[in-house]
């Protein structure tokens, strides 16, 4: 089971996982606070990269930089439209077989393995209990 607790502090809101990480939150329009949004976008930019970075050093091929950008537009006051995901990759020196892999994997990563992008896919049931 994954679980994060949210809650009120003095000047806005915090994420605590059980490991002790935590993460700023609010609206925006304070420096070093991320959004609920941009949460949503590093979740899923996160997902892929953690799944892609293992996959391809494993099959000989780690990355010399590995890095993403996800980007949306809110096209309606509580809806976002396409979420895109724009790698940003130095290929190691010498590797001429990288690009192949990495392509073959983080296509399979993004259409499979990622559970951040399969929950926005697809339908999901989500509870709120007051």
């Amino acid at each position: 089971m994954a679980e994060v607790r949210v809650e009120r502090t003095e000047d806005g809101f915090r994420a605590v996982n059980d490991r002790g990480a935590e993460v700023a939150v609010g609206a925006g329009d304070t420096a070093g606070v991320f959004t609920p949004v941009e949460l949503l976008l590093a979740a899923l930019g996160g997902c892929e990269l953690v799944t892609v970075e293992p996959l391809t050093a494993k099959r000989g091929h780690r990355m010399a930089r590995l890095a993403a950008t996800v980007q949306a537009d809110k096209v309606a006051t509580s809806t976002l439209g396409t979420i895109t995901i724009t790698y940003d990759v130095e290929l190691p020196a010498g590797d001429e077989k990288a690009g192949d892999v990495l392509e073959a994997v983080a296509k399979r990563v993004h259409d499979s393995y990622c559970t951040v992008g399969n929950a926005l896919k697809e339908p999901m049931k989500v509870e709120q209990v007051v």
